[in-house]
């Protein structure tokens, strides 16, 4: 592509580097050049523009965008994503419904790595989407790139973009109860809206003392396709209560604890096929925690093991909360 300032007389056919106002109207960037355009600009007493000129070999940025769109996510449908139509050299993939992204990570660095002008920005990987939510923008920078490094993308990162919605229908909460412990009501409402977010359904709220044998009685016959649990007193061990609870209830723990704060105190189990979460005391509220990364993750079938929990720790400093007890931060001297 050639770019640069051209006569206004020699400017037909090529594309518009940036927006002119005329008497009668602006020209926007982007544009091809046509007989009606340059009048309108020799009119204006304007005798030169900047300009882009495709050369062969080159591929116009919208199409270039279209050929990617088309690599990257070749059956929007069955990844469950929605595709705009490309439009100044961009197209977005948006959520089709609530879930979990997921993606080729590999793939998007070879894609990016083709040629500076050719991109896709995306969420993080595993990022919980709602409908309509924004999850990657390919984005082609000049207003035309050599063809073959389009189909060199194209073949860096086929299918590598694609959001997993939930498996599951509906969950449970178990909460136990200790005398002055805090109010449940907010709490539930948060978790609720967790679930909600999901697609799913808070099917049954049980409430018991904080006491193993009847947690594990509760989580063995509460009706939900997953379970989760919320201790009035902080879960601080791997055979505290709850855990030892899950364990009662023929169950297994396979992770206690996780390197995201807020959200240390979660762990992960299993009943049956149904997954258990403890949830830590932080998802009483309903500001981002460690337990929102693995409640979505589990809600989509994603497998979550102990090695993917403690990945989580890059980036799992989530907030600084100065009303803490007991600082991160020290005191001064």
């Amino acid at each position: 592509m050639k770019f640069g300032p051209a006569p206004v007389a020699q400017a037909g056919g090529a594309i518009l580097a940036h927006s002119v106002q005329t008497n009668a109207r602006k020209l926007r960037k982007g544009l091809t050049l046509e007989p009606a355009h340059l009048a309108a600009l020799t009119e204006a007493g304007i005798a030169e523009v900047i300009v882009a000129r495709m050369e062969p070999g080159d591929c116009h940025e919208n199409e270039a965008v279209q050929m990617l769109a088309d690599a990257l996510a070749p059956d929007p449908a069955a990844a469950n994503l929605r595709v705009t139509e490309p439009f100044t050299g961009r197209v977005n993939f948006l959520a089709d419904g609530p879930g979990v992204v997921e993606l080729d990570i590999a793939a998007i660095e070879r894609f990016n790595q083709v040629h500076p002008m050719i991109t896709v920005a995306t969420v993080p990987q595993y990022q919980q989407m709602g409908q309509g939510g924004m999850v990657a923008t390919i984005k082609v920078i000049s207003y035309a790139v050599p063809r073959a490094d389009v189909e060199r993308a194209v073949a860096a990162a086929q299918d590598a973009i694609r959001l997993v919605t939930p498996v599951h229908d509906t969950a449970a909460l178990v909460i136990t109860d200790i005398p002055g412990g805090p109010p449940n009501e907010k709490g539930i409402a948060a978790i609720k809206g967790r679930v909600e977010a999901l697609g799913m359904e808070l099917s049954d709220i049980r409430t018991v003392p904080h006491r193993a044998p009847e947690l594990a009685q509760a989580v063995a016959a509460v009706a939900g396709d997953m379970v989760m649990i919320l201790t009035g007193s902080a879960t601080s061990d791997p055979h505290d209560v709850a855990p030892s609870a899950v364990r009662a209830a023929g169950g297994e723990v396979d992770r206690f604890g996780m390197p995201v704060d807020p959200g240390n105190l979660l762990f992960l189990g299993q009943l049956g096929p149904r997954p258990v979460i403890g949830l830590p005391g932080c998802a009483r509220s309903p500001a981002l925690n460690g337990a929102d990364w693995v409640l979505s993750r589990v809600a989509c079938g994603i497998a979550t093991t102990g090695a993917d929990i403690a990945a989580m720790g890059v980036g799992g400093l989530l907030k600084e909360i100065p009303t803490r007890p007991q600082p991160r931060a020290g005191k001064k001297a």
